[in-house]
């Protein structure tokens, strides 16, 4: 559809957009967009958010779906070539795989989906944190990791988070009707190293704030009240 919100009919998975069966990317795509539009719907009823947030779903979502159709689009060109060269290139990819580790990643069989990172999304706030990993950036979504007591994800939930990794930060933050919740880590809760590597990278410390969908949307290397007020109301389609 060329847009996912008609007034108060909103469209999510195979009504919104339909892809062809490669990487399971139909039904992931439409649990995406209900994780993307669901707590969306809540703050604009609860009266926390204006209607226009709603139009950020189907900013960020219809990015999604350009991406999934992208990448079956091109699982199915490799599978069933629609040229010559298309051909020439499937089948010089096939044979320098069986003996070339370098060309076994260009086999296209319709990869697994993966969520897709919303860089351009107008709900994104400050990317601030020198020497963070590229793969935690603002608008991607949240890595897990094991932790002391049990891995990443559990501990953030489905509200807006900040996550304080061997960073001070409040125990919450009350931001326009907004409750902010703080999860604390310290690298010492990191028997894998897997933490440190996906939210710090070359920092020492790092301060993440997270929306409901479990998304990044602004990241610093230390707490600050401003900063933090100015990225949850843009989150909201408030600032």
């Amino acid at each position: 559809m060329e847009n996912f919100r008609h007034n108060r009919v909103l469209f999510a998975g195979d009504a919104a957009h339909q892809v062809s069966p490669f990487g399971a990317r139909g039904a992931n795509s439409g649990i995406q967009d209900s994780d993307n539009l669901a707590w969306k719907l809540d703050l604009v009823l609860n009266g926390d958010a204006p209607e226009t947030l709603l139009d950020s779903y189907h900013e960020e979502r219809a990015h999604g779906a350009d991406e999934n159709i992208l990448n079956s689009t091109r699982a199915t060109d490799f599978l069933t070539p629609k040229s010559d060269i298309s051909k020439t290139f499937r089948n010089a990819v096939l044979t320098l795989a069986k003996d070339h580790a370098f060309a076994r990643p260009m086999v296209n069989s319709g990869r697994l989906s993966v969520p897709c990172v919303y860089d351009a999304s107008s709900l994104n706030g400050d990317d601030a944190l020198q020497g963070g990993p590229a793969q935690t950036r603002v608008g991607s979504a949240c890595k897990d990791a094991p932790v002391g007591d049990g891995f990443l994800l559990r501990h953030l939930g489905d509200d807006f988070v900040l996550l304080a990794i061997d960073a001070d930060a409040p125990d919450t933050v009350e931001v326009g009707g907004i409750t902010v919740r703080t999860v604390r880590l310290s690298t010492s809760d990191d028997p894998t190293g897997a933490l440190a590597q996906r939210y710090l990278g070359d920092a020492r410390h790092a301060v993440y704030l997270i929306r409901p969908d479990q998304h990044v949307t602004a990241r610093w290397a230390t707490y600050d009240a401003d900063s933090c007020r100015a990225a949850v109301l843009k989150s909201c389609a408030k600032g």
